[in-house]
Order: C-alpha cells, then sequence, then structure tokens
C-alpha cells in the first residue's frame, strides 16, 4: 500500500518506491509498532477515562435527583443497579425524614394554637373580674369574696393546664425519667376508687373491680396511678349516671392487661383515634372552663408508651373499654 501510493501520488518507480519503503520503514518497523502500541494504549485508556465518567456523571445526576422535592425514583443505566437502589433508600429516607420534621412543625403549631386557645378563657375572666375588684371600690364584702373565689378558681385552673403542657412537652421529649418497682395492682386500684370516690358517687357511679389480689405489675408507682386516675375520670364523665364501671385485669404470656369498662353512648370509630390527640374533647359542646384540658389522655398515653406498653379506646352497644397492656416484668 506505501510502495503504491509512492508510484500513484509522488511518480516514483518501484525499484525507487521499494528502496524509499525500505529505508523509511522496513528498518523503522519497530518505531511503527511502538507508535501504534502507544495509540492504542491512549485510545483504550481516553475510552475508559470516558466510561467512568459517564457513570460519575450519571452518579452526580443521581445525586442531583435526591434534593429535589418529588417522590420520582431515581433511574440510572442498568450497570449502575446497586448504585441505584441506594440512592433510592437516601431519598426515601430523606423524604419520610422531612416529611417527619413537617409533621413535627404542624404538631407544634396546633400544641401552641390549642393552648393559646385554652388559656385565653380562663385569663380574660381573670383579667376581667381583678379589673372589676379595682374599679369597684365601695363594692360589699360577700360581693367581693365572691369575685376573689372566682377569680383564684380561674387561676387555679390555668395555672393546671399549663402545668400540664409543660408536662406532656416533658414527655414528647423523652425527659421523664420512670422510677419502676413491683406494683400491687389490686390495692392500688382500690386507692384510686377511693380517692375518685367524690366525684364517682356525685354522678351515681359504682366502680367494680374484677382483679386477682395477686396481680403485679413493674412499673412506676406514680406515673401509672396518674394513668388509671385519668381513665376514670374520664369514664365518670362520659358514663351513664346511676351506672357501673368495671375494672378488670389479667396476666398472659408476660404481659398485664387492664380494662376499664363504662355504660356510655357508644363513640364513632373515628372519633376513637382522636381520644388521646392533645386538646382533644369528646364532647365538643363542653367549654374550655367548665371540661378538662383535653391532656390526660394524652399523658395517660404518653406514660404506659414509656413503660413499653399500649393503651387503645373501643367501643360498641353503648360501652367504652380502655384497655391498658404492660410488661409483666
Amino acid at each position: 500500500m506505501v510502495v503504491g501510493v509512492m508510484k500513484n501520488f509522488l511518480g516514483m518507480d518501484d525499484i525507487t518506491a521499494l528502496r524509499m519503503y525500505q529505508m523509511l520503514f522496513r528498518n523503522h518497523k519497530e518505531m511503527f509498532f511502538a507508535a501504534g502500541m502507544i495509540i492504542v494504549f491512549f485510545f483504550l485508556l481516553w475510552s475508559l477515562f470516558r466510561w467512568i465518567i459517564r457513570y460519575f456523571k450519571e452518579v452526580h445526576q443521581g445525586i442531583g435527583e435526591l434534593l429535589k422535592d418529588n417522590t420520582e425514583i431515581i433511574h440510572l443505566s442498568p450497570e449502575m443497579l446497586p448504585f441505584e437502589h441506594k440512592l433510592n433508600a437516601v431519598k426515601y429516607t430523606l423524604e419520610k425524614r422531612r416529611e417527619e420534621t413537617i409533621q413535627a412543625e404542624q404538631r407544634k403549631n396546633e400544641l401552641v394554637m390549642y393552648l393559646a386557645h385554652d388559656i385565653r378563657t380562663p385569663l380574660t375572666s381573670v383579667i376581667g373580674y381583678l379589673n372589676l375588684l379595682r374599679e369597684e371600690s365601695d363594692m360589699c364584702v360577700s360581693q367581693r369574696v365572691k369575685y376573689l373565689d372566682i377569680t383564684l378558681g380561674k387561676a387555679e385552673r390555668l395555672g393546671k393546664m399549663i402545668e400540664e403542657f409543660f408536662e406532656i412537652t416533658r414527655y414528647n421529649s423523652q425527659q421523664i425519667q420512670l422510677k419502676k418497682t413491683s406494683i400491687d395492682l389490686y390495692y392500688m386500684l382500690i386507692q384510686l376508687t377511693d380517692e375518685l370516690s367524690p366525684i364517682l358517687t356525685s354522678h351515681g357511679n359504682q366502680v367494680v373491680l374484677q382483679v386477682d389480689e395477686e396481680l403485679t405489675v413493674y412499673a412506676d408507682s406514680d406515673k401509672l396511678a396518674r394513668v388509671f386516675g385519668n381513665i376514670l375520670k374520664n369514664a365518670a364523665a362520659y358514663s351513664y349516671r346511676d351506672t357501673e364501671i368495671l375494672i378488670s385485669g389479667k396476666q398472659s404470656e408476660g404481659q398485664v392487661e387492664i380494662s376499664f369498662k363504662n355504660e356510655g353512648e357508644t363513640v364513632p370509630e373515628d372519633k376513637l383515634t382522636m381520644l388521646f390527640r392533645k386538646f382533644y374533647r369528646l364532647d365538643e359542646s363542653r367549654e374550655s372552663c367548665t371540661g378538662g384540658t383535653g391532656l390526660g389522655l394524652a399523658i395517660a398515653r404518653e406514660i404506659i408508651t414509656l413503660h413499653g406498653g399500649t393503651i387503645r379506646a373501643e367501643s360498641r352497644d353503648n360501652t367504652i373499654t380502655f384497655c391498658v397492656t404492660l410488661p409483666a416484668e
């Protein structure tokens, strides 16, 4: 091919073309071979770098997709399937954390909103009565005492609401330390029934206890008494007059279950799931100044969760049942 080029394009004869080919190419074939090898090497190296850079670009593009606020799945080439799975796993984790952050912010805003709403009523009353007492200097003693009693009651309720608000905030931030001991459940429930007797009697309710006297549980006695007290108060508030509140307990498979059953209007399923929400009141017609703070059952759930247990509510056929499950040991 080289000789043909010399003859056809340079006008050489056969002998001269062959001599030039011998001098320039045949005698330096090692150099041409080495040059060819170098060219092939650099071509392969360039192809390798191009191949690697292409995958780096895909990974870079996939990382960019992580920052986008969407739920689209990241797709890479088949050779990058392991990276594709990892990137999608990271994206799912980031999306989940983003949603949790948004929900936490919403819960915080709701908490502040509900607290501000519930505080406003007693605070307005306190300010109103104090202004009245200051302006009416000639008010009779009996009337002044009456207004002072009302103001003190409103202030005490306001203090209780703020205390419960900070308490449930501590539970949410896991700042509560449990002091667990072995608790005699039968004795605790008898004691609670006696303490709440005025509330129960005023509503005509009687407590029927069906708990084994030997039943025990390993828990924080003060916190657990708070849970059972809140449930009993709730049962008395939403039960029919002159009815029984049945408390039963049993142990099975390392779990202790205590249930509180009272007769009352059947609670719809959608409201059952909301009973343990902060500031939620089952009877929306109750004013915040006369009803509870709406934190009792929310605090009860936080306490039971800290103990590693569960609490749930059931309602059917004009009965309401709260079930508390705790580890026996």
